[in-house]
């Protein structure tokens, strides 16, 4: 199994928290991680077994009287009123990493979380793969701060010349990332059937599966772009209302983020259109019908996609380190954007994405204008692209190589 960032995260949750939560979308590894860690020292109850969900809802406190402290208890959504009868236990007894529990439906898990273990409860969030995860780097890997004071020289060993086009095809799901035999388009529409059913139909009122399908095709349309509801909602054929509650069902069930821009006031930051990304590259190209390597670099989406890996990359970091992603794209005075920017300690770190092998100042012009803006809010600037070599675009604007800076 490869090394999971979040590891690091949890043992350290453990030893305060009597209770540990772990969410993220579908396979994306969080049974595995926590069997792994540990398998030896607490018991496992899995809820999305027929016969352990139907004893747990019939009666909860002979349920949890009958445990084998401590636990892991798998899916916990599937019975929410639980996670009141566990509070009562750590009221009762608060030992750390007592309870440990996973979830893969963010929306119901963390109503309960909040009103039931508030202080009780670390709450992480274990997405797909990283970058440096599926090169087996996750032991090593930087966090986000750490990342930008890197320097990293030369070209990556890695580096292959259908890595990228894997990479994005493939996405980063731990079993369809780590073995090639797994059927790319068999397990991507499997994985997208068993959302829809399993997820959305469970949990709210989607009376039309194929029109919500149908909104996810043109979710996939739109990775990488400013969001337009009124416009979405028109294409999909729904309401305004309908559309914007499909898209928090599908951001608070991690299958897309929402980029927010970056203004001085914090207040305008949450009012503007943001942009739509996947959280999985994988899942865009099979909605999108790129069925090989050729297909995706002769796509008019490539550049969409690439900067959807670069931008999930940083935000899946912030989340396995346990940090608070504060990600932002920049419009300048003249109406030029910049793709991301990184807000650390009060100074931003901004970052063009460019799909491109060969970088010239041209390419900086955006960051460039954007920095002299800032001015002193501004602590770095830069360009990751395809362009294999690490150098100066021009006197304050480096060109990172996407796998060189990423891996790290």
């Amino acid at each position: 199994m490869k090394y999971r960032i979040l590891t690091k995260t949890l043992k350290k949750a453990i030893t305060t928290f009597p209770a540990v939560v772990v969410t993220g979308p579908r396979q994306s590894g969080k049974t595995t991680l926590l069997k792994s860690l540990f398998s030896r020292t607490h018991a496992y109850y899995n809820l999305e077994n027929p016969d352990v969900r139907l004893r747990a809802k019939d009666d909860p406190k002979s349920f949890l009287n009958h445990l084998k402290l401590p636990v892991i208890i798998d899916e916990i959504q599937y019975v929410p009123e639980l996670v009141s009868f566990i509070k009562d236990r750590i009221d009762k007894k608060r030992k750390p990493g007592e309870w440990l529990m996973t979830g893969s439906q963010n929306f119901i898990l963390m109503q309960g979380v909040s009103e039931s273990l508030a202080g009780r409860a670390a709450v992480l969030s274990l997405l797909p793969f990283t970058l440096a995860e599926r090169l087996g780097r996750g032991e090593t890997s930087k966090d986000v701060t750490r990342l930008l004071g890197a320097r990293p020289q030369g070209k990556d060993a890695t580096h292959a010349p259908q890595a990228l086009q894997e990479l994005i095809m493939r996405g980063n799901y731990p079993e369809i990332a780590s073995n090639r035999k797994v059927d790319r388009n068999l397990w991507c529409g499997s994985y997208i059937t068993t959302y829809l059913e399993r997820d959305i139909r469970t949990l709210t009122h989607v009376g039309d599966l194929a029109q919500f399908e149908r909104f996810l095709r043109i979710c996939a349309t739109r990775t990488g772009q400013i969001l337009n509801i009124s416009d979405f909602a028109r294409d999909v054929g729904t309401t305004v209302t309908t559309a914007k509650r499909w898209l928090s069902l599908m951001e608070t069930g991690y299958q897309i983020y929402l980029l927010y821009p970056y203004y001085r006031n914090i207040g305008k930051r949450l009012v503007k259109s943001p942009k739509l990304y996947f959280n999985d590259t994988a899942l865009v190209c099979y909605l999108l019908g790129l069925q090989d390597d050729q297909s995706l670099l002769n796509s008019p989406y490539f550049p969409a996609l690439f900067e959807t890996m670069i931008v999930t990359d940083f935000y899946k970091r912030f989340l396995h380190f346990g940090q608070l992603p504060s990600l932002y794209y920049l419009k300048t005075r003249d109406g030029l954007e910049v793709d991301l920017a990184v807000e650390l300690n009060q100074k931003l770190h901004l970052f063009e994405i460019k799909s491109s092998a060969t970088i010239t100042p041209q390419h900086a012009a955006s960051v460039g204008r954007a920095r002299n803006d800032l001015d002193a809010l501004v602590a770095s600037a830069g360009i990751i692209s395809l362009d294999e070599e690490r150098f100066m675009v021009r006197d304050d604007i480096v060109n990172h190589h996407w796998l060189q800076f990423l891996s790290l």
